[in-house]
């Protein structure tokens, strides 16, 4: 096999390699590292050798990301307050991922960073991919029997820490758009009526910009957050932390992240915080808000025309 035919084997499975890599490792800065690793992995072998390249490079792929889990989840350890993970969202600056932003939502990766590696590596080849359980074991080395234990151990933790999925996009949208109604005007009914009693609010500034360091929970609380920073003065303030100057034009708009509404603020131009919900009947039971520049620079714009 020539070395053309064996790159163009390889980059027919780069976005799907890519897509794995990113759902076990909640980073596409890693995923794309890990990727990379796993294409000198390929280019050292024979691959006319290889009976079942997408196979092959699945398993090597999906065993990088999992040493990589490993040697990162210690930096997130201790990272400055609460570790959200990258978001995706559409628009020609992620062209190259779009099966990733519309396939796996910010608040299932949130309970996917509380898996074991290992467990999150069967979680994902299982449920985002449909592999049996027979294969998973030949990619992450464990028999079928104790891999099927692994997936149903992180299916069941997952459950127990998401319940319940909305599905409704449609609903979902409407809520968000209601919910950055009540906050742009400052309606602090409005906003209480669309939060569940015990609803939470996580920051994540990676010590680059300012959030809250600690979880914010309680209708009360999270209300009187949001209303404090949602104000054109206030937001140009808060965002000053991550290094913006407080005088350049803002706009909030409406995008979508892995798939889903969000409300995205851009500052001089660029994308500079993002809010989604993660809604359940109705109600928004968690708000992630995230301002670390370092996760920003893969979302895509706002459109002008879409500007609240």
């Amino acid at each position: 096999m020539s070395r053309e035919e064996s790159v163009a084997l390889f980059e027919e499975q780069r976005r799907v390699l890519t897509a794995v890599a990113y759902r076990v490792l909640g980073s596409v800065a890693d995923a794309e590292d890990v990727v990379q690793e796993a294409w000198l992995r390929w280019s050292a072998v024979d691959a006319a050798a290889v009976r079942d390249p997408r196979a092959f490079l699945v398993r090597v792929t999906t065993r990088l990301a999992i040493d990589r889990l490993r040697s990162v989840k210690a930096r997130r350890e201790a990272y400055v307050g609460p570790w959200l993970p990258e978001p995706l969202g559409g628009g020609p600056g992620v062209a190259d991922h779009a099966e990733l932003a519309g396939s796996v939502d910010l608040a299932l990766m949130v309970v996917l960073e509380t898996l074991t590696p290992l467990e999150r590596a069967v979680f994902v080849l299982r449920e985002a991919f449909g592999m049996s359980y027979a294969e998973i074991g030949e990619v992450v080395g464990r028999g079928e029997q104790a891999t099927r234990q692994l997936g149903h151990r992180a299916r069941d933790h997952v459950r127990e820490r998401r319940p319940r999925f909305d599905v409704d996009r449609r609903r979902h949208r409407e809520v968000t758009e209601r919910f950055l109604g009540a906050c742009v005007e400052g309606d602090l009914a409005a906003l209480m009526e669309l939060l569940a009693r015990d609803v939470t609010l996580i920051g994540d500034g990676g010590g680059r910009a300012k959030a809250p360091l600690r979880v914010i929970e309680s209708a009360g609380k999270v209300a009187r957050f949001l209303l404090g920073i949602a104000s054109p003065a206030n937001a140009r303030r808060f965002l000053a932390s991550a290094g913006l100057p407080e005088d350049i034009e803002l706009r909030v708009t409406l995008s979508e992240v892995n798939g889903a509404p969000a409300v995205l603020a851009a500052v001089g131009g660029r994308p500079a915080m993002m809010i989604t919900l993660d809604v359940t009947d109705g109600l928004v039971r968690t708000v992630y808000l995230l301002v670390n520049p370092d996760k920003m620079s893969r979302l895509a714009l706002p459109d002008p025309s879409e500007s609240a």
